[in-house]
């Protein structure tokens, strides 16, 4: 897709894409995007965080006092839309360290969903999932409020979305399909992340067992019909939770990765095993520069490995880089999902092209890849702008599969 907006920044216009993609399910204005856009210095970060967070305070102003005055829609769509803006604000303040200024943002985008969640009917409340003597943030979706038990979609992001942004890709597509929805956030994930100084950990099966357990708590759920989504770089955290947790009946990686560590190595001469050796020695100093020299001229490198120290809780690019090693479903892993699968697929995916076809060549269980293309607006990563066409045929599936199961 023609970049319409920061023509020498592809992360940034990535990002903004991505907000144009919320749209869908009313989590941004075409105009509201494209002129805040149109205010940003391109590359600049303190430019972007300035002319969102300028957007979402206005936004949200103007909720609530729709709010005050008694137009409850008015308040709720301004609330989501004002959301996803302060989401944004934040998006490339983390680092090592991290800029303070995107605390405010994210608990200003976690306050005005939670505004807009209460005014849903039936309402999206939050929850606490217990987990290892604490819990992760999330929200239940019901199709309204008479407790029957019905097919059920976990879902978590990736590396850098919030539980909140899932209400947009796929939470509130569900419910208009008569499906209980239950979103959350993960150790590494924002809420987490922000507030406990949670890091992602690679045995993502740790994590998805207990909300499976809360999960069959709910008498909204039907135990039989769980299936579990992820997005992005939970599109190998999922697989990895799956090929463990056998209570799932079906399966989604939006979009299906298969080894982190490719992503690592794949700018380092030399073997596989030469390659991890280095990342992960006590000292390395010219690959050290080497990627000093990659983030200085590659905007995705730049954010992805600044945002990665945050995550992954490491103070330097090497340490980031060695950490992916461990995020794998080679040796046998992939193998052992027994649910049936759908591995999403972009045409034009800038990130981690190649792998959704490499999870699916391992995958033993009935499976089922699916090709998102550029002529259908779809061909990005996670695919962005074509948001009610993806939520269509991921549903469509997830019918099919679990009509099948029941």
């Amino acid at each position: 897709m023609k970049q319409l907006l920061f023509p020498n920044n592809i992360q940034f216009w990535y990002e903004t894409l991505r907000s144009m993609s919320h749209i869908a399910y009313g989590g941004a204005d075409f105009g509201e995007v494209v002129a805040t856009g149109e205010r940003i210095v391109e590359g600049d970060y303190a430019s972007w965080y300035t002319e969102w967070l300028a957007t979402a305070d206005r936004v949200s102003g103007e909720a609530q006092r729709a709010l005050a005055a008694g137009h409850r829609v008015s308040a709720r769509d301004g609330f989501l839309r004002a959301s996803n803006y302060y989401r944004s604000a934040e998006f490339f303040l983390h680092g090592h360290p991290c800029d303070p200024r995107h605390e405010h943002a994210y608990d200003r985008s976690v306050a005005c969903f939670r505004a807009a969640a209460a005014l849903f009917t039936p309402v999206i409340t939050p929850v606490a999932i217990p987990y290892e003597g604490t819990t992760l943030p999330g929200y239940l979706y019901r199709v309204d409020d008479s407790g029957t038990p019905r097919p059920t979609l976990i879902m978590h992001n990736g590396f850098d979305g919030t539980a909140e942004e899932l209400h947009f890709f796929g939470a509130m597509a569900g419910v208009e399909r008569g499906y209980t929805v239950l979103v959350f956030d993960g150790p590494g994930m924002p809420g987490p992340r922000h507030h406990q100084d949670m890091v992602f950990r690679p045995d993502w099966e740790n994590v998805v067992t207990p909300v499976v357990d809360f999960a069959q708590t709910l008498p909204d759920v039907d135990n039989d019909r769980i299936a579990l989504l992820g997005i992005s770089m939970g599109g190998i955290l999922a697989p990895r939770a799956a090929a463990f947790e056998h209570r799932l009946a079906a399966l989604v990686a939006v979009d299906g990765l298969y080894d982190l560590g490719q992503t690592s190595v794949r700018n380092i001469p030399g073997s596989r095993q030469e390659a991890e050796r280095l990342l992960r020695a006590p000292s390395a100093p010219d690959l050290d520069a080497a990627l000093e020299a990659i983030m200085a001229k590659d905007p995705i490198a730049r954010w992805a490995i600044n945002h990665g120290m945050y995550v992954m809780g490491v103070d330097t690019p090497r340490a980031f880089n060695a950490s992916y090693l461990d995020y794998t479903l080679a040796g046998g892993i992939a193998e052992q999902i027994r649910c049936p699968t759908l591995v999403c697929d972009a045409e034009q995916d800038m990130f981690f092209n190649g792998q959704p076809e490499q999870l699916y060549d391992h995958l033993t269980c009935p499976k089922t890849l699916m090709l998102f293309t550029a002529e259908e607006g779809a061909g990005a990563h996670c695919h962005p702008g074509a948001m009610r066409l993806t939520q269509a045929r991921i549903y469509d599936w997830l019918d099919d599969t679990l009509k099948a199961s029941a």
